[in-house]
C-alpha cells in the first residue's frame, strides 16, 4: 500500500468517525426539540406529528402511513380520528373505489406543521449563529457533499 493509499484510507476513517460523532446526536437534539415543541405548545403527540408530516409529504392513506411508521393500521387509524376531530386532517373517500379513504391535511394542519417547523428553526438560527461566516460556509458545504454522497441514485 501506497502513502497516499494509506492517508486516504485514515482521512477516510477520520470522516466516517466524525460523521458518527456529530451527526446522530446532533439529528436527535434536534427531534428532540421538534417533538418538545409539538406537545409543549401544540398539545399533539409524537406519533401524531409524524403522521401529520408523512400526509404533509404526499403519504394518503392509513396503510401507507402504517407501512411508513412500522405500527399497525389500527394505531394509524386511532391517529388518524383523532386529528380529524382536532380539525389537523380531512378524509375523502374516492369516487371510484368508497374503500380508499384519502387523507390530507387541512388548512390548520398546515398552520400547525409549519408554525412547530418555523419554532425549530428559530430554535437552530439561534444555535447557530454564533458561528463565524466561514464556519457557515463549512457547515453548507458539508452538508451539501453528505447529501450528495449519500444521494440514492
Amino acid at each position: 500500500m501506497n502513502t497516499s493509499s494509506s492517508s486516504h484510507d485514515e482521512l477516510l476513517t477520520a470522516a466516517i468517525d466524525r460523521f458518527w460523532d456529530a451527526v446522530p446526536p446532533t439529528w436527535n437534539r434536534i427531534r428532540t426539540n421538534v417533538r418538545g415543541i409539538a406537545a409543549e405548545h401544540f398539545d399533539i403527540s409524537v406519533e401524531q406529528f409524524h403522521i401529520l408530516r408523512h400526509i404533509r409529504k404526499g403519504l394518503a392513506s392509513a396503510s401507507q402511513l402504517a407501512d411508513e411508521r412500522q405500527i399497525s393500521r389500527a394505531a394509524v387509524s386511532q391517529t388518524v380520528n383523532t386529528l380529524v376531530e382536532k380539525g389537523l386532517i380531512l378524509r375523502r373517500q374516492e369516487a371510484e373505489d368508497r374503500r380508499f379513504v384519502h387523507l390530507a391535511l387541512s388548512e390548520e394542519g398546515n398552520r400547525l406543521l409549519d408554525a412547530i417547523f418555523q419554532e425549530n428553526r428559530a430554535w437552530m438560527r439561534a444555535k447557530m449563529e454564533t458561528l463565524a461566516p466561514a464556519e457557515l460556509e463549512g457547515v453548507i458545504q458539508a452538508m451539501d457533499v453528505l447529501k450528495r454522497t449519500f444521494e440514492e441514485t
